[in-house]
């Protein structure tokens, strides 16, 4: 259920979700058609849960935002959405447009709203042990593709068995480029913490003879050597081979953005059809729904549900 506010508090809220690396939906209503409760300038945020804070218009509207926004939050990008009565009654809406989804809405009281929604995914994380060529070089590349780069000595002597204090919460990569130093125990921590992707800069024989102690099911996490086989033989293009690797295997899998929600998750969010209006509807706690006969049925907004659940409703 989405929450109301000025839109300083909206605002306010923002900040905090960058500060805590929380990924976020924009939403922003660029075009109000009457009769719409929403205005142009009205804004929210779509969080990862499915939650809606702020206001872009009724349950309705409120729903395909929704599950527009998951769907943007996995893709990280962004997208004009048209939510109008029926595309029939508007044909210049009806055809495909690059950078445009339009859905049909018939709770709407018979205006169309457009709305910008903009994912707002913080940087990727990737730590680097090691002060070395190949270490530098990661961190000049990374910041070229604007990724927070963040270096490190290895674990302190004193160091108490925090995951936190070597790999930050949301730590997409950790690369271990030390030539010797510290090797083993930082990979066990970034393994042990569940980083995404944990790379060795070693050579195939030497790299083997690191991981050698490790069972097995950890030896096939830790890529080593470190990188795509692009032909690399400086440190630049070496550090542009293991980033080429690390956005290969964030296409497969979940990457952590927050310790705070649940993370996004890497299949499309499941979604049904409101059996009542016939909207598509995020299966997500924030949407409306009612089981009945073991079987759990999805809503727009708790209207349909509260008809989909009267006496002479339609279960």
């Amino acid at each position: 259920m989405s929450t109301t506010g000025s839109p300083t508090d909206l605002l306010t809220r923002v900040d905090h979700l960058r500060s805590d690396r929380t990924p976020f939906v924009l939403a922003t209503v660029v075009r109000a058609e009457r009769p719409t409760s929403a205005r142009p300038g009205d804004r929210a945020v779509v969080l990862p849960d499915g939650t809606v804070e702020g206001f872009v218009g009724g349950a309705c509207a409120e729903s395909s935002v929704r599950l527009e926004g998951l769907r943007l939050l996995r893709d990280g990008t962004t997208t004009l959405l048209r939510i109008t009565p029926s595309a029939e009654d508007h044909p210049d809406m009806s055809a495909p447009a690059e950078g445009v989804v339009t859905v049909d809405n018939p709770c709407l009281s018979g205006g169309t709203l457009e709305i910008f929604l903009e994912a707002m995914v913080p940087p990727t994380v990737v730590v680097v042990l090691g002060d070395g060529p190949v270490a530098r070089s990661l961190v000049t590349v990374g910041a070229a593709l604007a990724y927070d780069v963040r270096t490190t000595s290895g674990l302190d002597p004193f160091d108490d068995g925090d995951d936190d204090a070597l790999v930050p919460p949301g730590a997409a990569a950790v690369v271990v480029a030390s030539h010797g130093r510290q090797e083993e125990p930082v990979l066990a921590r970034a393994l042990h913490a569940g980083v995404p992707y944990v790379a060795l800069v070693a050579s195939r024989r030497r790299g083997a003879a690191v991981l050698a102690a490790m069972d097995p099911e950890a030896r096939a996490r830790v890529h080593t050597p470190a990188g795509l086989d692009i032909g690399a033989r400086t440190p630049p293009e070496v550090a542009l081979s293991i980033y080429a690797e690390i956005v290969a295997t964030r296409a497969h899998r979940v990457w952590p953005v927050s310790s705070a929600l649940e993370p996004v998750r890497e299949e499309p969010a499941d979604h049904a059809v409101d059996p009542v209006c016939g909207m598509t509807v995020a299966c997500v706690p924030a949407s409306p729904s009612a089981v009945v006969d073991g079987a759990t049925h999805w809503f727009c907004g708790l209207g349909c549900r509260q008809a989909f659940l009267a006496p002479d409703g339609p279960r």
